[in-house]
């Protein structure tokens, strides 16, 4: 089969396409005959730095993969091959990631791609959806409650501020304006100008700051400031460890390999992308061999979406 490989960090120039044998999938485990996966910040940041000490190279990106189940495994009875499906997967394991033409997952990983998609639609939930999932959970807001999100008009905060909205949450997005539009769509209360002060923009509209901050835009210790006293904040490219005293602030960085198999979460976004209130945005398709104009387009930045490998 073909993968997108990694032989060494570097420059997106470093990508490669090459042949890599395929397995059978054994208990617990489905092979998805793929489709479209998607690219993410976690390819760019794997590109550059490499696996890590315990992961020999080559290594294949992706953590979203769309396409139809070739084979199961001997005791997996929810899914079925030929099944048009999505799932979401770590390239951090020997397997790789989900950039590969026969992949490998777990079942628990996996689901029905939503009502009315496209394969290449459904590439762009799965970790996108849980990461937005899975930092809600930590924050643990309640109906009500006020939630600023940082980066409205990305990807992650398209489906943060929806989900959020499922929760009964008041949220307050940040936008450009000719992102405002777009944003309300996806169910922001308030829309404030993006710019350099976020918590200023954020205390403007809410004096006391809001319960809870989902940081998509990487602002780390620039959002604290629109938290109030006791309130959570939620970044989604870890934390430096140290501790923060400021006014009780509780910090919560988001580790979606932990939640790859949670099903449930899964069968959620689905069941919300099927009914249309979560957008599947596509910004570009692109074949394996042109892997490298994906990632540059990523490192460009402004994407309304994610870039997309089509196999």
């Amino acid at each position: 089969m073909r993968a997108i490989v990694i032989p060494k960090p570097g420059d997106p120039d470093v990508l490669e396409v090459a042949d890599r044998p395929a397995r059978e999938p054994e208990g617990g485990e489905v092979r998805i005959a793929v489709k479209a996966a998607a690219v993410n910040p976690t390819d760019i940041g794997l590109r550059e730095r490499g696996g890590g000490p315990d992961l020999e190279p080559p290594w294949v990106p992706g953590m979203d993969a769309a396409g139809t189940i070739e084979s199961v495994g001997p005791d997996v009875d929810r899914l079925t091959v030929g099944q048009g499906v999505m799932a979401a997967v770590s390239p951090r394991r020997p397997e790789g990631g989900a950039q590969q033409e026969l992949l490998i997952v777990p079942a628990a990983s996996v689901v029905p791609i939503p009502d009315g998609a496209s394969l290449i639609e459904a590439a762009t939930l799965p970790m996108n959806g849980l990461t937005a999932l899975r930092g809600l959970d930590m924050l643990g807001l309640q109906d009500g409650q006020t939630l600023a999100v940082a980066g409205g008009a990305g990807l992650l905060g398209s489906y943060v501020i929806p989900l959020a909205k499922e929760r009964g949450l008041r949220v307050i997005a940040d936008a450009k304006p000719e992102d405002e539009d777009l944003v309300k769509g996806f169910g922001a209360d308030v829309v404030v100008a993006r710019s350099d002060d976020f918590a200023g923009a954020v205390r403007e509209v809410e004096p006391a700051g809001a319960d809870g901050v989902y940081d998509t835009a990487l602002l780390y210790r620039d959002a604290f400031g629109a938290v109030r006293d006791g309130g959570g904040i939620v970044f989604v490219r870890g934390w430096d460890g140290d501790e923060v005293e400021e006014r009780s602030i509780r910090v919560h960085p988001v580790m979606v390999a932990r939640v790859l198999e949670r099903t449930d979460w899964l069968e959620e976004l689905r069941a919300l992308a099927s009914d249309g209130r979560l957008k599947l945005r596509v910004a570009g398709e692109y074949p394996p061999e042109r892997a490298a104009d994906a990632h540059r387009a990523m490192d460009a930045g402004g994407l309304r979406g994610r870039a997309v490998i089509v196999f």
